[in-house]
């Protein structure tokens, strides 16, 4: 038993069955036992592998998109570059680097602020990108003024919450105890008539608070935001929370504070809170559509033109992973959002 799952089953005994926001706010969070407070789960070695660190090329493109935005915001002299959980700070990293060279007055301009929680993980971007960065708990923290919010694979550790509809009413999905084990269990709750016998459904209200925030700040000063993650990109029915733990699936339930929690993003409810907050949200696109409209396969040429045979052959695994339809093309989506009266950014908006 985790030191957190004994935490947990306290809670339980004291208050009654979690609901899942609850119980993944803690798996994921909790200040001593959470798991992304005490680890580095990135990489060959940890839990799973994102984007940025399948090939740097992911990084370069997303930069180029950022230098764009930059410019149609009209190359303020001073903006925030800002990153929601930024990992090991390796997507920051090679988009400065692509920057630096493609267009130093960009990266001049830019101040940097990286939104994380983790100690370990604070340490570890520290290292990856030197001193010059601001870190934050939240992005409340960061000063007004023009910015450009990037967030790659953060929305889907948000907090959800799930609901079932079972003998013809809703329940709400909830951790708790049975047999001295965790289980899940269901709590009648009021969703009123919708639905049929079966339906699963999942809100992620801190999820919308947040996209709701990044709206609010493009509403009060030039800016643009773009959202990387996996999901749909209209809302769907459906469970999609799963746990992950030495790249492979294990129970929501095993060994809390030791696996990763994740859930699809909804796209189509981020888009709306966007627009609610006041930013202008385009129509999302896959993630193959948007590195391929970026030039992903003309970088990877250039590349591959200097290289030899086995870098060769890696980098094609790398493409394919990063953009195949039956990999990670699909499945991750993309999401822009600028301030009212900005042009649409590229690839945004076009067939």
């Amino acid at each position: 038993m985790t030191p957190l799952e004994k935490l947990i089953r306290e809670l339980i005994v004291s208050e009654g069955p979690l609901p899942l926001d609850r119980y993944m706010s803690l798996c994921l969070g909790h200040p001593e036992h959470g798991y992304y407070m005490a680890r580095n789960p990135f990489g060959e070695t940890g839990d799973f592998v994102t984007a940025p660190e399948v090939s740097q090329i992911f990084g370069e493109l997303i930069g180029v998109w950022c230098i764009a935005a930059w410019t149609a915001m009209g190359q303020p002299s001073t903006f925030h570059l800002v990153e929601l959980g930024p990992g090991r700070g390796t997507l920051m990293k090679d988009m400065l680097r692509t920057a630096r060279r493609a267009a130093p007055q960009f990266a001049e301009a830019a101040l940097l602020h990286l939104v994380e929680t983790s100690p370990v993980l604070r340490q570890m971007q520290r290292e990856m990108l030197g001193v010059d960065a601001i870190w934050h708990d939240r992005l409340a923290d960061v000063p007004e003024g023009p910015l450009i919010v990037i967030a790659n694979e953060f929305f889907d550790a948000i907090p959800i919450r799930q609901f079932e509809k079972r003998d013809d009413r809703w329940h709400e999905r909830v951790v708790g105890l049975k047999d001295d084990g965790l289980v899940l269990g269901l709590i009648a709750a009021d969703l009123g008539p919708q639905g049929a016998e079966g339906d699963i459904v999942e809100f992620a209200p801190a999820r919308s608070a947040i996209a709701r925030e990044i709206g609010e700040r493009l509403s009060r000063q030039p800016g643009a935001s773009l959202i990387i993650d996996y999901g749909h990109l209209a809302s769907a029915l459906g469970d999609t929370l799963q746990a992950m733990r030495r790249h492979g699936f294990v129970s929501i339930l095993e060994s809390p504070g030791h696996c990763d929690l994740t859930s699809h993003v909804d796209f189509e409810a981020l888009g709306k809170a966007l627009t609610d907050g006041g930013a202008a949200a385009m129509p999302g696109l896959t993630q193959r559509g948007f590195l391929l409209a970026m030039g992903l396969e003309q970088r990877t040429a250039m590349l591959a033109a200097k290289s030899d045979a086995r870098t060769r052959a890696m980098l094609e695994r790398q493409m394919t992973r990063l953009a195949g339809e039956s990999q990670m093309g699909n499945l991750f989506k993309v999401l822009a959002a600028v301030s009212p009266g900005l042009a649409t950014p590229y690839p945004f908006g076009r067939s």
